[in-house]
């Protein structure tokens, strides 16, 4: 058992380490990205165009050794085009169902919120059941599947809301921050030389899969677990954990997905720390993440200009370890 989570480890490191030959900057957003791949959850990345979200995803999917394929959102996409669709076959005289690209082991659903909602909820399936449905017919997807998506702030034109249930889909989600100056430098020095190095190919499809099994025999202790499950319990305004900020602002709380999603990824995390347990420390890092896209504002938080990291930061202050 012991080297099966120290293998863990260390092919996270790889791929950290390999991405971030590519990635300039985004430490942080990288370690997370991979603990969210590792848990086997879908990741939502939220930032203004030209960040590096496509380029981080698609750097990934090279390093890992998976296939992926990249859908652009506009407002005209159908859920025909994503999904597949059944086209008569002159040779046989009958219809095929002819695949869309969700048929693969990474979708980057690049600007997911241009698309309207009915094409949105095209994905729902595949990210929760991994399984399209076409008429009558059900078809399983690859394994490892991951929805990558980007998004871009709401505030921009021409996006729109994502439901609160595609949302709780995703495991993550994080945003992208913008660079420093001496990183745009690199990033420029980067992009617009000629000599940007190669991708190298670190893992495959089996042992990412031997990975993401064994990252769940992490034990955790009740305590923590316990912990964990006050934090979820405290994001809900009629909950006895409930502090202050979250009565005055929460409309609504976490679903039992987000105590799923923390318990998940503080095991990868803490095997990325080099340990074989799970501490309070690690809940809390997998908070904002996990609660940041579950936690429902009303007016009152959008009026006095309060955003869901400020109020996960007091719910963590609240709850006792």
């Amino acid at each position: 058992m012991m080297e099966q989570l120290e293998k863990v480890g260390n092919l996270a490191a790889r791929i950290e380490e390999e991405v971030a030959r590519h990635i300039i900057g985004q430490k942080e957003l990288i370690k997370d990205t991979i603990i969210c791949l590792i848990a086997g959850g879908n990741m939502l990345l939220e930032g203004v165009p030209g960040l590096g979200k496509t380029r981080l995803v698609s750097t990934l999917g090279v390093a890992l050794g998976l296939d992926y394929k990249r859908i652009q959102f506009t407002p005209d996409l159908m859920p025909a085009d994503i999904t597949g669709t059944n086209i008569y076959n002159k040779e046989t005289g009958g219809f095929e169902f002819q695949k869309g690209p969700v048929f693969t082991n990474i979708v980057l659903a690049d600007e997911i919120n241009r698309a309207t909602p009915k094409t949105q909820s095209a994905m729902l399936e595949a990210m929760q059941e991994k399984t399209i449905t076409s008429g009558t017919t059900t078809y399983k997807l690859n394994k490892p599947y991951l929805v990558m998506a980007t998004q871009n702030p709401i505030e921009q034109e021409g996006t729109y809301p994502l439901p609160e249930a595609q949302m709780d889909r995703f495991m993550f989600k994080l945003n992208v921050e913008f660079p420093s100056v001496d990183e745009l430098l690199k990033i420029v020095t980067l992009t617009t030389g000629t000599s940007e190095p190669e991708i190298q190919v670190i893992t495959g499809v089996e042992e990412l899969l031997e990975v993401q099994a064994a990252a769940k025999l992490v034990p955790a202790a009740l305590p923590v677990l316990e912990y964990a499950m006050k934090v979820i319990a405290s994001t809900h305004p009629d909950s006895e954990f409930a502090p202050e900020v979250v009565k005055k602002y929460v409309r609504c709380g976490s679903s039992p997905r987000g105590a799923q999603a923390i318990v998940a990824t503080a095991r990868v995390r803490a095997l990325m720390e080099g340990r074989y347990n799970i501490s309070f420390e690690d809940i809390k890092k997998m908070a904002y993440p996990v609660l940041r896209h579950r936690l429902l504002l009303n007016f009152d938080a959008i009026s006095d200009g309060r955003d869901a990291d400020s109020i996960i930061t007091e719910i963590l202050l609240n709850v006792e370890a």
